[in-house]
């Protein structure tokens, strides 16, 4: 919301991406509170915010669904971001809501930032069709390891000067890379959007996804993977090969969240894959992968596959692995501990209070939300440890 930051973006090199009439800003931002984001942005700007969305959806010949991209840190990212999410809603109840949520890292510079995520949170699991979580942490990992190889010449005979990893401020390592870090989330919407951009012989619809990875209304979060990374980098780097970029997937190195899927439950999976690959080449990996990978026993064959075409720039293929999966859980875990670190002592809440329609009950009824979504996981990861019974059998009378 800040009016200093958006004209900042207006005067740089990406000013051509933007609309500059659709863009609302404040003279401030919200002050790391997510209650002057939801409560009091929110509600002074719903109109203006409803005219913008409404123009845009009219320029569509096909409206497929709507993206939020925001953070969970911050107070306008969770409090207006989630706000946003409540409008679509509300306005388009039809059309489904993806939501790529980047969530604050332990060594996060905003105190309140467990509050807002806790806030947000309860927002997402409510109105969201579909969550990407994303941890800063774990994208500055995959930029470091970058950074890392190219300094020891293992990705390749060179690498451009005006790079996003050379330029992207990874010289030192006190610094955060936003650009790199910000480039590797881009790579994964291009990935996401493919199949509607370009031709493929076996094109997914984005609604799709939601179809076939979300079984139960609220597990909607879905922890991603990229192969190649390097993509992202704009380095000129060998190929993987092609059972290699599988196998990478689904390696904890590759995921956007800090995760090990393979030992946790998963409950469905879905492949995006861009490039010279055969429908073949898929089926072959997901039987060499699937006696490794641990489904629940009643969807054993809950794997959703896309091929499109055309690859990224400079690379054969692509793979983009999209995981309903239990290992979620510890990045919510983690963030309810930090939340009542702060929420047992009342600490800071009083910001919070002194906003209009902002009441002490917004914060027990988030916490008790996260506490649900967590217990639901627990159930999960329960049913999967206990002793497997063959499920009776159908009789049918002759």
């Amino acid at each position: 919301m800040e009016e200093g930051v958006v004209n900042e973006i207006l005067q740089g090199p990406l000013r051509d991406v933007f609309d500059s009439k659709q863009l609302i800003t404040d003279v401030s931002g919200s002050g790391n509170n997510w209650a002057v984001g939801h409560k009091t942005y929110g509600c002074q700007y719903r109109e203006r915010i409803v005219e913008k969305l409404r123009t845009t959806a009219e320029h569509c010949d096909c409206l497929q669904c709507f993206f939020v991209i925001h953070s969970m840190g911050g107070g306008t990212g969770s409090g207006l971001g989630t706000f946003v999410l409540n409008v679509l809603e509300e306005e388009f109840p039809e059309v489904y809501r993806f939501v790529t949520s980047v969530y604050p890292s332990r060594e996060d510079d905003v105190i309140t930032s467990p509050y807002n995520s806790v806030l947000a949170m309860k927002e997402l699991s409510e109105h969201a069709d579909c969550v990407l979580p994303i941890e800063n942490e774990s994208l500055f990992d995959i930029v470091s390891k970058i950074n890392q190889m190219t300094k020891c010449g293992k990705l390749g005979s060179s690498v451009k000067q005006a790079s996003l990893v050379t330029s992207g401020g990874i010289k030192t390592t006190k610094e955060k890379p936003f650009d790199s870090m910000n480039n590797i989330v881009a790579n994964l919407l291009l990935n996401l959007t493919s199949s509607a951009r370009f031709e493929g012989s076996l094109n997914m619809d984005l609604n799709e996804i939601t179809m076939n990875l979300v079984p139960f209304p609220r597990l909607h979060y879905l922890v991603s993977s990229l192969t190649p990374l390097y993509t992202l980098a704009d380095v000129n780097v060998p190929s993987r090969r092609l059972d290699q970029m599988f196998s990478d997937a689904f390696s904890k190195d590759h995921q956007l969240i800090r995760a090990d899927p393979k030992h946790c439950l998963y409950l469905a999976c879905a492949l995006l894959v861009r490039g010279n690959v055969h429908v073949s080449d898929l089926r072959r990996n997901i039987e060499r992968l699937k006696p490794l990978l641990n489904f629940v026993p009643w969807n054993q064959e809950g794997w959703k596959t896309g091929l499109c075409s055309v690859p990224p720039v400079g690379h054969s293929h692509s793979l983009l692995a999209l995981a309903n999966n239990t290992c979620v859980k510890p990045t919510f875990l983690e963030l309810k501990e930090r939340f009542l670190r702060l929420y047992k002592k009342k600490a800071h809440l009083h910001h919070y209070l002194h906003t209009d329609g902002m009441e002490q009950s917004c914060f027990s009824e988030a916490l008790s939300s996260l506490s649900d979504l967590i217990e639901d996981y627990n159930q999960l990861d329960a049913t999967n440890s206990a002793p497997a019974i063959d499920p009776p059998r159908l009789k049918i009378a002759m």
